[in-house]
């Protein structure tokens, strides 16, 4: 990256990479910060979330101007391809260059929001940018549960304007973004034994899925691998006897699941049957998602008959369930055109074991920018998981963030977009969770808004960031900070 513009963007985004920094798992890259203060002579303190401050004063001329915090959070999504070898805990994220776009090798990029550290991080570096007092705020563990803005205190910042640069899309400016709650249910179950008969066992896998933002790209008509799996697998049961031995799928609960597999078992005289039916399926998949998942894979081969399976009854009710359970865009906003309202996402599926033995969990993500709504979802979710599972929970969830379209954060950052581009930037607000809604409710008075340079593929190994936008970006950053 060192020959890519703007240098100090890229610099410090290139050291960025080399930091392991998981969502829980952010001592590296929060020490590494701390570090990187104490480098520069900038003031810095870290609160016990591990969440970092840095303060700069400001530039001559500016001293008597209203400050400004800048806001990224640390935390990356870690999802990788099943065929690249990669420990997120420890290995440095393998970036190239491919015409516009910065990329990495099978795993995604970090990006989101590693670019947003780099920008708060070259703007408080810069000696040649004009500019008010500055505090930059770097928070844990926005991907999994928002934990560093939950834990945030009261009286830590000291500005009333705050930019977030957490956001996708270029030439766009956020004023609100959706609430969420997450699920998490469990269906406890023993192994049992074949009954003695001739079984024949195969494997069904989907892989090749875009997957994506659970947010962002819920109303792009994308598969959700597990529902592939579930689908099939609930055909079957209407056809034959049918036996579960493995079921897992997705990942993390904002991405939308791209792989998925389980092994089956059948009677044997239903083998050339089953392959019959799997074609069938398949082709109807490509039909309804063909034009969107272009990569789209679905295998079936055979496989050694295990000598356990789930009980067959819990089985049933799980497919079931799952089949039941809601996934996807429920509804677009009224309010704002184009903006979805509420939303779904069955994340994943993993068979686990704890004290009370073996247990399949499924996570869920509801999101919704109407507080009513987004419990609607969730109880609708609840009901679908209560009829197989022995446990359902829910997160805290977080608030939404309200659009303040008088805000006067948000009437200089258009206008600095419109005098450097020529046009005008779209006012927005997004379905994805921002942490503004956590920030707005320990400082009220905050006025608020979210920009960044385009992303595509957040969350997925897919996951590319523009140059030409980062570089826009930057300068539109810098205008902003110029003009307050």
């Amino acid at each position: 990256m060192k020959n890519l513009e703007p240098k100090q963007v890229f610099a410090i985004f290139e050291q960025i990479t080399h930091v392991p920094r998981p969502s829980k798992h952010e001592e590296k890259i929060s020490q590494w910060l701390v570090d990187f203060a104490a480098g520069h002579g900038i003031e810095c303190v870290r609160d016990e979330a591990l969440n970092v401050i840095m303060r700069v004063p400001a530039t001559p001329g500016y001293e008597q101007h209203e400050g400004v915090i800048l806001q990224a959070h640390m935390d990356m999504v870690c999802e990788k391809n099943g065929d690249v070898k990669h420990d997120f805990m420890v290995d440095p994220i393998e970036t190239y260059i491919d015409g516009d776009w910065l990329k990495a090798r099978g795993t995604t990029l970090g990006g989101d929001d590693g670019i947003g550290m780099a920008m708060c991080l070259a703007a408080i570096t810069d000696n040649t940018l004009a500019h008010p007092a500055i505090e930059c705020l770097f928070t844990v563990d926005e991907e999994t549960g928002l934990t560093g803005a939950f834990k945030l205190k009261n009286g830590y910042l000291h500005g009333k304007r705050l930019i977030n640069l957490d956001s996708e899309d270029d030439g766009q400016i956020f004023i609100g973004c959706a609430g969420g709650i997450d699920t998490l249910a469990k269906m406890h179950y023993q192994q049992v034994a074949l009954p003695a008969d001739q079984w024949f066992a195969a494997h069904v896998c989907v892989n090749g899925l875009t997957g994506g933002h659970s947010g962002d790209d819920i109303n792009k008509g994308r598969a959700n691998a597990n529902k592939i799996i579930v689908e099939f697998l609930q055909q079957l049961y209407n056809e034959t006897d049918l036996y579960i031995a493995t079921i897992e799928g997705g990942n993390l609960r904002n991405a939308i699941a791209r792989e998925a597999e389980s092994l089956i078992v059948v009677p044997f005289a239903y083998k050339e049957q089953l392959r019959i039916s799997f074609n069938h399926y398949s082709a109807q998949v490509e039909e309804r998602f063909g034009a969107v998942e272009k990569d789209m894979h679905l295998e079936l081969e055979s496989e050694a008959v295990p000598s356990n399976v789930i009980e067959p009854d819990k089985a049933r009710k799980l497919i079931d369930s799952l089949c039941e359970c809601p996934h996807g865009m429920i509804a677009m906003s009224a309010d704002m055109p184009g903006l979805v309202e509420t939303s779904t996402n069955l994340a994943s599926v993993k068979m686990k074991q704890d004290d009370k033995g073996l247990y399949i969990e499924i996570n869920t993500s509801q999101r919704s920018s109407v507080e009513a709504e987004k419990h609607r979802i969730k109880d609708a979710v609840e009901a679908a998981l209560t009829k197989a599972c022995d446990e359902v929970t829910h997160g805290d969830g977080y608030p939404g963030w309200k659009p303040n379209v008088n805000s006067q954060l948000m009437e200089v950052t258009r206008a600095a977009y419109k005098h450097l581009f020529a046009e005008e930037p779209q006012v927005l607000a997004i379905h994805a969770g921002l942490e503004c809604g956590l920030f707005l409710e320990k400082y009220p008075y905050l006025d608020m808004v979210s920009i960044g340079p385009q992303m595509f593929g957040v969350h997925s190994p897919q996951e590319r960031l523009s140059i030409s936008s980062t570089q826009r970006c930057w300068a539109w950053l810098c205008e902003v900070l110029k003009n307050l």
